[in-house]
């Protein structure tokens, strides 16, 4: 049995025509700066950081706060990459949700059983949920002879 060509249900292509030479250029060296100035922003922190530890008395709080700010400008680098090296930035927000909310709540597990296990460590070096052993009296049964002992 042979089929005619009219049957067949028609085949959805999607032709992606090249852009003008200019715009893509431009988004290039858009992309190029935008990610190279997260970057070096990124690399003074550090040395920021490298800077405070030498003194004699670092701002543990100031070090913490530094390298909280470098972990958002990662996240914001890595969705940025995401977003136009995977093309996820042209997509429907539906289909960005199912990508982005996923890799949300896998971070905040990592984070979450980072902190439990952490909370057990220290729970497991102290003495905490410990109930010491109840002192019981012990007394020895009197003899009435005791060997080598006076009477």
């Amino acid at each position: 049995m042979q089929h005619s060509s009219n049957t067949h249900s028609p085949e959805v292509t999607f032709h992606h025509a090249p852009g003008d030479s200019a715009s893509t250029i431009k988004k290039i060296v858009r992309t190029t700066v935008i990610l190279s100035v997260i970057t070096l922003i990124e690399l003074a922190l550090g040395f920021g950081i490298y800077m405070l530890h030498k003194n004699p008395d670092p701002s543990h709080a100031l070090i913490l706060f530094i390298k909280g700010v470098i972990v958002i400008l990662s996240l914001l680098k890595a969705f940025y990459i995401v977003g136009v090296f995977m093309h996820l930035g042209d997509e429907v927000k539906n289909m960005i949700m199912t990508i982005v909310v996923p890799l949300m709540l896998f971070i905040w597990f990592i984070a979450a059983f980072l902190w439990d296990g952490n909370a057990w460590r220290n729970l497991r070096n102290t003495d905490a949920g410990h109930r010491p052993a109840k002192q019981e009296q012990v007394t020895k049964p009197v003899d009435a002879k005791k060997p080598g002992g006076i009477e």
